[in-house]
Formats: structure tokens, sequence, C-alpha cells
């Protein structure tokens, strides 16, 4: 699996300094991205809005006695 940009890179090699991860690891992400150009972070996808309405009930009108 390819890494999705520098910051997580920078974490894997963290984790393989630390050796909490296997080179092996390490170098099969780094292949599998090979020189693509990664952005410094990746910002999540935004949700999608609901496309349905509730509907609102009229407010009932009280006359004054």
């Amino acid at each position: 699996m390819p890494f999705k940009s520098q910051a997580q890179r920078r974490k894997f090699a963290e984790l393989l300094v630390t050796g909490k991860i296997s080179n092996e690891t390490y170098e099969e992400w780094n292949r599998s991205t090979g020189g693509a150009k990664l952005p410094e972070r990746v910002k999540p996808k935004a949700k999608a809005k609901s496309k349905t309405r509730t509907k609102r009930r009229p407010k009932s009108r009280r006359k004054a006695k």
C-alpha cells in the first residue's frame, strides 16, 4: 500500500527507527509509492449532506381572547 502523504512517510520512518515495524514493511510501502510527489498532509473527505429534508409543520396561530 503506498504512502498518502509526507507526514505518513515520516511517521513510518520513525516507527522503523524505534523498531516497531520491520525494514521490509517500510521498503514495501516505499516501493509501492514510487517517485510520486506527495502532499504534506491529506485532509479528510467532507461528509456528504443529506438530500432529504424533514417537513416543517406550520406554526399554529392562536387567537387572543
